[in-house]
C-alpha cells in the first residue's frame, strides 16, 4: 500500500521510513507527489486537533491514504502564555530557522538556570478508506528532557532542538550517548498504531 506522510520534513520523512520499514507499505512525502503542495492552515489548539486537520485536507485532494503527525513542545514551569505548544518553530507570529530556534530555546534555559525541562506530546491521524482514525497515547509521547543553554556541535537539520536536549539521568547530550539514537523514544508507539490500522483496514477490504 502506498501512503502519503504529510510532510515536506526530508529529515522526518527519512526517520519514519526506517521506523515503518517492516512494514508492507510504500512511504512518500509531499514533495514526492510532482504537484503544487496544499497549504494548509493548522488552526488547531492541540496536537490531535492539528493532525486531523492535516490528514483530512490532504486526502481530499490527493485521494490516497495518508497520516499526519502534529507535534507540541510542554515546558515545565513556564506559564500558559508562554508555552510553545504545536508552534514550536513559530514565535511572536515569526517562523523561526533552525539557528534561530535554537538561539531562542537555549536563551530561555537561562530563565531555568539552564536546565529547563520539557517533553514532546505528540498525536497522529491515518485515513484509509475513506476511515478515520487518530491517536496520542502516553507511547508517543517523549520522555521528559532537559534543553540546556548551550548547543551541541552535532546539528541536523529539521531537528534543531535535538542538539540542546540533554537526558536527565546521565546529564549528558543525548548526541554522546551510544544507545539513545532517538530520546523521543514514540517509534514503537507510531509503529504500532499504523500496524493497527492496517490490520483493520485489510480486514475490511
Amino acid at each position: 500500500m502506498k501512503i502519503l506522510f504529510g510532510t515536506g520534513n526530508a529529515a522526518k520523512l527519512s526517520h519514519l521510513k526506517r521506523c515503518l520499514s517492516d512494514l508492507p507499505i510504500s512511504l512518500i512525502g509531499l514533495n514526492d507527489l510532482n504537484k503544487p503542495v496544499l497549504k494548509i492552515e493548522e488552526s488547531g489548539n492541540c496536537p490531535l486537533e492539528n493532525a486531523k486537520i492535516k490528514a483530512k485536507a490532504y486526502y481530499k485532494e490527493y485521494n490516497m491514504p495518508v497520516f499526519s503527525c502534529d507535534t507540541g513542545l510542554f515546558i515545565f514551569g513556564l506559564n500558559k502564555e508562554r508555552q510553545p505548544g504545536t508552534h514550536v518553530r513559530t514565535i511572536n507570529e515569526k517562523r523561526l530557522t533552525d539557528d534561530e530556534m535554537i538561539e531562542y530555546y537555549s536563551s530561555l534555559s537561562k530563565e531555568f538556570g539552564g536546565k529547563m525541562y520539557a517533553r514532546y506530546e505528540n498525536a497522529i491521524c491515518m485515513i484509509v478508506n475513506d476511515k478515520e482514525y487518530y491517536y496520542d497515547g502516553e507511547d508517543i509521547k517523549s520522555e521528559k528532557f532537559i534543553i540546556s543553554t548551550t548547543a551541541h556541535p552535532k546539528k541536523v537539520q529539521g531537528f534543531p532542538i535535538d542538539s540542546l536536549a540533554i537526558d536527565i539521568y546521565s546529564n549528558k547530550y543525548y548526541y554522546d550517548i551510544d544507545y539513545a539514537k532517538d530520546y523521543f523514544s514514540v517509534d514503537n508507539g507510531f509503529h504500532n498504531f499504523i500496524e493497527r490500522v492496517l490490520n483493520n483496514a485489510n480486514s475490511i477490504i
